[in-house]
């Protein structure tokens, strides 16, 4: 352990060095923690002791949060998901970052990894490949240490209490799985289907990357009818689609009108008829829960999500018609290029057609990321219906539900109870286990199955990034990372924890008719930090 708190010196020299005011006191605290590790060669943020005159309370002792950066850098750094100096890459951006506005998010600038890259704007996790080597690193010790794992007694002994909690509300479920054997060390109710809310996204994840690949890109193209000159905008389901002049990097409307632009020209054309095709995606566009600031009609083609404003995330009003917006805003930058249409109208290219030019998105890897850490419901209802185009499903809410279960159930996955209305969650009507939340994230853990890290590295951490940058002040900041999930009387969290022995443990913990979503996410965060303080032996 002491060599653990030599390494974590250095690197949280260098953390100190470029955090904002606002992070100076997460840094400041962080240095006693440390050399608390090197006087104790303890576990360096957080035990879980006896306490008082009861053999079977618990008490979380040390404060996490106040050590989020010297936990980043140094503890167990081979067993969570890390980059390839230890240190998480979303962690280490946000340090940088604090005071900015963006993120992974939409109409941002990207490198060509598809990462943002805009100065001053947190990155998204950290990329599948250096994360596959961590887990297999820690799976290589682990194995090898069976001491190291936790026990059922022990778990249930931390977790029943914590769980029992009335801010929980009537049923309440939970699981909690070792990422390296894929065992089950604890579980109650754990194959009891109820209301996923948002952690419904992680199941979409992991359909949308087995169906697809990480690779994959969401294309947009322009296609011109030789025989009538017609230019149809064809959309591609493309939600990350911006119509924003700065969004260099990502696909934008206003590079697509300028290649095509350039195409037209060649060919001695300067004035098109314009229409635009939806036809990829079918069914309704409006979601079960009808008009819905947390959600746009789904479209295959959109821009930035059919804000109004200048938005990237969390609920807003949006466009009535996203497409028409969209094809809209490109003829404006087809003007502005040189190239008169007529107003655009809906239409379907044919097989004649010659695509003239095209935008893709990021790859799906970092597409999947910005859903995970953002809880993007555009974004998961997309891909839903992109792996229902993959498997040859009808492209609708209940098309993509079925593609996503099938795909699940090709993986071996315990679907028994599962049911899927749509990909974001939203649908109160969605069901999913314990069971299958955490078998879900322990097989995103498979080093045999690297396409689907994402889902571990697009995960929020805790006091730092996405839905859960708020959250854990005073808990597991930075070792927990873990989607959330938050209807009117739901709460959830599934995710994954470095416990003190340095296991990598996934979790879920569902409840349901809860009355007071405060107490209620209180309640599961307290869980999810006593697993991270925990042996459980």
């Amino acid at each position: 352990m002491v060599r653990i708190a030599d390494a974590v010196r250095p690197r949280l020299a260098r953390a100190a060095g470029i955090v904002r005011p606002s992070l100076a006191r997460v840094a400041g605290a962080a240095a006693p923690q440390v050399a608390r590790l090197t006087r104790l060669a303890g576990p360096p943020f957080a035990r879980i002791t006896k306490a008082g005159p009861h053999a079977g309370s618990w008490r979380f002792t040390a404060g996490a949060a106040t050590a989020g950066l010297a936990l980043a850098a140094g503890v167990v750094t081979a067993a969570g998901p890390w980059d390839g100096t230890g240190q998480r890459t979303a962690e280490r951006d946000r340090a940088v970052a604090l005071g900015h506005t963006g993120g992974a998010d939409h109409g941002r600038q990207a490198d060509s990894s598809g990462t943002s890259s805009v100065a001053g704007a947190p990155r998204p996790a950290p990329s599948a490949a250096t994360v596959l080597t961590g887990l297999g690193g820690a799976a290589g010790r682990v194995k090898s240490a069976p001491d190291t794992l936790p026990t059922t007694t022990g778990l249930k002994a931390v977790l029943d209490r914590l769980l029992a909690d009335p801010a929980l509300g009537a049923r309440h479920t939970a699981a909690v799985v070792d990422v390296a054997t894929g065992r089950r060390l604890y579980g109650s109710g754990a194959g009891t289907a109820l209301t996923p809310a948002s952690t419904t996204k992680i199941a979409t994840a992991v359909a949308a990357l087995s169906a697809m690949g990480p690779d994959h890109r969401l294309t947009t193209r322009t296609a011109l009818e030789p025989d009538t000159r017609e230019l149809v905008l064809v959309g591609g389901g493309d939600p990350t689609l911006t119509a924003r002049p700065d969004a260099q990097g990502w696909a934008g409307l206003r590079t697509l009108a300028t290649a095509t632009a350039k195409a037209l020209k060649a060919r001695g054309i300067t004035q098109v008829t314009l229409s635009y095709d939806t036809t990829l995606f079918a069914g309704a566009r409006i979601h079960p829960i009808g008009v819905n600031p947390n959600l746009a009609p789904v479209t295959a083609l959109s821009a930035d999500e059919g804000r109004i404003d200048d938005s990237t995330s969390g609920p807003v009003k949006r466009v009535s018609d996203p497409a028409a917006d969209a094809a809209g805003k490109f003829a404006a930058y087809l003007a502005a290029a040189g190239i008169t249409s007529s107003s655009p109208g809906p239409s379907k290219a044919t097989t004649r057609a010659q695509t003239l030019a095209t935008v893709s998105s990021p790859p799906l890897s970092t597409v999947i990321e910005r859903m995970l850490t953002n809880s993007d419901n555009d974004i998961a209802e997309a891909l839903a219906r992109q792996t229902a185009v993959a498997t040859g499903v009808r492209a609708d809410f209940a098309g993509g539900g079925r593609a996503v279960r099938d795909r699940l159930d090709k993986l071996g996955l315990p679907v028994t109870g599962a049911v899927f209305k749509d990909g974001s969650g939203l649908d109160r009507a969605d069901r999913l286990t314990a069971d299958l939340l955490t078998a879900l994230l322990a097989k995103a853990g498979d080093p045999g199955l690297p396409g689907l890290r994402p889902v571990l590295t697009g995960l929020p951490v805790a006091g730092f990034t996405g839905t859960l940058a708020t959250r854990y002040a005073d808990g597991a900041a930075g070792v927990v990372r873990a989607k959330t999930g938050t209807l009117s009387g739901v709460n959830t969290l599934a995710g994954t924890v470095v416990d003190q022995d340095g296991r990598l443990l996934a979790f879920a913990l569902l409840a349901s008719g809860t009355t007071d979503p405060t107490a209620a996410q209180t309640a599961l965060d307290k869980a999810a930090t006593a697993l991270a303080g925990c042996g459980c032996r």
